[in-house]
């Protein structure tokens, strides 16, 4: 098990598979354009169905950026959940188990890192805040698909994403695919200019890890390989 952030260049598939991590910390510090561009363009590598290629990417930096957390920050502050919900759910209408469990273990886990108890609704709104901030990383993208499309181009839209993620990885950069986007369509709409036919499925945040926040010392745990690989003969 990977018990530490690796700050260091992945050097193959397996260290960047096992080093990959959701961090929710980064340090200012800017990624070159070029850099985003040939990961961008070795991720979109990644199979489709029919090479359909489903994904749209959009990078946010500097005043774009800052515009677009400015303004889903304050809608997110308006706490109203009935006004602000995606257009495709994410999660279940209903948790059961086991997934249930492993939801509120990774929440226990990074709340009980940075401090936060059970009822603490201000510190869990200000932590959750933070995922429209991108995590103070230098690199925002935006993720969309064309609304006409089916699951089959969503399964291969996340070979898409993972392969961002690993590649981060090969230019010691670290990566937070972030679902919770997808609730502000209407807000990063407008400040996008998307066309209507483009769904929001997710951001993601991008850049160098914070070395010195606690969050990012959070490994959360998988299955064991019995509960999840049967082999039949």
């Amino acid at each position: 098990m990977i018990d530490h952030v690796s700050y260091q260049v992945s050097t193959n598939v397996t260290e960047a598979v096992n080093t990959r991590r959701s961090l929710r910390a980064f340090l200012p510090d800017s990624v070159p354009q070029e850099t985003i561009k040939t990961l961008l363009e070795k991720a979109a590598r990644a199979p489709s169905g029919t090479n359909m290629q489903p994904w749209k990417t959009y990078v946010l930096t500097g005043a774009r950026q800052q515009q677009l957390c400015r303004e889903v920050c304050a809608a997110f502050d308006e706490r109203s959940k009935d006004k602000y919900t995606g257009e495709v759910p994410y999660y279940p209408k209903r948790w059961f188990e086991p997934y249930q469990s492993r939801r509120r273990q990774v929440g226990w886990e990074l709340y009980g890192l940075l401090g936060l108890g059970k009822g603490d609704r201000a510190g869990m709104h200000t932590q959750h805040r933070r995922n429209f901030q991108f995590f103070d990383a230098p690199v925002g993208m935006m993720f969309t698909i064309h609304r006409d499309l089916a699951t089959g181009s969503w399964l291969d839209y996340g070979m898409y994403l993972q392969n961002i993620m690993l590649l981060a990885r090969e230019q010691g950069l670290h990566s937070c695919p972030q679902a919770a986007w997808s609730g502000y369509h209407t807000v990063i709409r407008d400040v996008l200019s998307l066309d209507a036919d483009e769904i929001v499925v997710c951001g993601m945040a991008l850049g160098y890890a914070d070395p010195d926040a606690v969050e990012n010392t959070l490994v959360t745990e998988r299955a064991s390989f019995e509960q999840t690989v049967s082999f039949l003969e």
